[in-house]
Parts: structure tokens; C-alpha cells; sequence
């Protein structure tokens, strides 16, 4: 099978919505400020807004946050998948949702520009029944499945030790390849990303 070249990014939820930010490194691009005479006045140490940095790390995730223009931290719960081979292949961040909803979480997965698109993308925990996804869009990244998960689903991702999703390359849609999506770590993470979530509504509730 045709090897897939996949290029990871950070796909950010803003405002807890299902809006996706690609955000590229933008370390040569930090702004300083100069008074009258040329001199520097230096610039704040830590991440200028925009740019992704990981705040903490939990078993196989990563707490991945961007600084917004008001200085609160948007941030996701981020795992790069790989495939048999170890080459990286698809990436998955989730982030809650409000309370109220059907759905208690959201996540975006991105898969390769080569993904069979009209074979839905399958989702399972520990080797329970899978549910099937579709692919909302694809830019010059990536195609991208913005899934829902149940405060039940979100409850077997805090138990299970993997899940499994599943994609189809177009170059073989006979071949389905599998990805292991470690689960260690996830509880602990996710409840780091609530309290990060809630840090960042407070001001606006106050």
C-alpha cells in the first residue's frame, strides 16, 4: 500500500465551537517594541497570542493551547496517530461542549489529503460496536471529521485503554487501516482541559 504522507497541524476549537484554527509555528515572528531611538523594549516572555504551545502532558496527550488577543488560554486535548509502521498518519483533539447538549464533547479528527472520502470514517472503544463518522471538509492539510460524543461515549474514553478508528485510502479502498488511539492519560487530561476551559469563561460569568 501506497505510504501516506501527513504533515501534523493543531486543529483548535475556538470559543468551545467546532471553528478550526490551523496554527503554525510563528516563533521568528515574535513582535518587540521599540521606542524613539531604535532600542528594543523587549517583548513578554512566554507565547505571543497565536501561537500553539503545550501546556501539559498526560500519558499519551497533550494539553495543546493558543494564547487569545485577551490573553485566554483556547485550548484542545491533542494525540498524533500512527499506523502499524509508526509513520504518523491522523491526529485527534477533543474539547468539551456546554452542558445542555446531546453531545458533552466535541473532537476533530484530520486524516490525509488521500483518504477515501465516501467511506465513513469508524470509531471504536476497546472493541465495542463502532459508530460512523463523516468527513465535513478537506483543505490543503487534511480532511477533517468534526464528530459528537455522548457524556456516555465521553464516560468510555475515561475507562477504555485504546480506541480504534479506522479510515480507507483512496489508492486502495479495499485496504481499511486501523489507528490506535491510546486512552492513557485521557481522564486526568480532559479534566485538565475543563478547568483550563473554565478559567477561560470565568471573566465573562463574572
Amino acid at each position: 500500500m501506497k505510504k501516506w504522507i501527513f504533515t501534523p497541524l493543531i486543529a483548535l476549537a475556538l470559543s468551545g465551537a467546532a471553528t478550526v484554527v490551523n496554527a503554525q509555528d510563528s516563533g521568528d515572528a515574535e513582535v518587540t517594541t521599540e521606542d524613539s531611538s531604535g532600542l528594543s523594549l523587549g517583548a513578554p516572555d512566554g507565547p505571543a497570542p497565536g501561537q500553539p504551545y503545550v501546556r501539559s502532558e498526560h500519558g499519551d496527550w497533550q494539553l495543546r493551547c493558543v494564547l487569545a488577543p485577551d490573553q485566554s488560554e483556547v485550548c484542545q486535548l491533542y494525540q498524533l496517530m500512527r499506523d502499524a509502521e509508526g509513520n504518523s498518519v491522523a491526529e485527534f483533539n477533543i474539547f468539551p461542549l456546554p452542558e445542555g447538549q446531546q453531545a458533552a464533547a466535541g473532537a476533530n479528527i484530520v486524516t490525509p489529503l488521500e483518504t477515501l472520502l465516501t467511506v465513513p470514517l469508524r470509531l471504536a472503544v476497546d472493541g465495542g460496536q463502532a459508530k460512523r463518522y463523516p468527513y465535513s471538509f478537506c483543505s490543503q492539510v487534511g480532511c477533517f471529521s468534526r464528530i459528537g460524543l455522548t457524556a456516555e461515549e465521553l464516560a468510555q474514553f475515561r475507562r477504555g485503554a485504546a480506541a480504534t478508528i479506522t479510515i480507507v485510502p483512496a489508492a486502495a479502498p479495499d485496504d481499511a487501516v486501523p489507528l490506535t488511539l491510546s486512552l492513557t492519560g485521557f481522564t486526568a487530561g480532559f479534566n485538565a482541559l475543563v478547568e483550563t476551559e473554565k478559567a477561560r469563561q470565568a471573566p465573562a460569568s463574572e
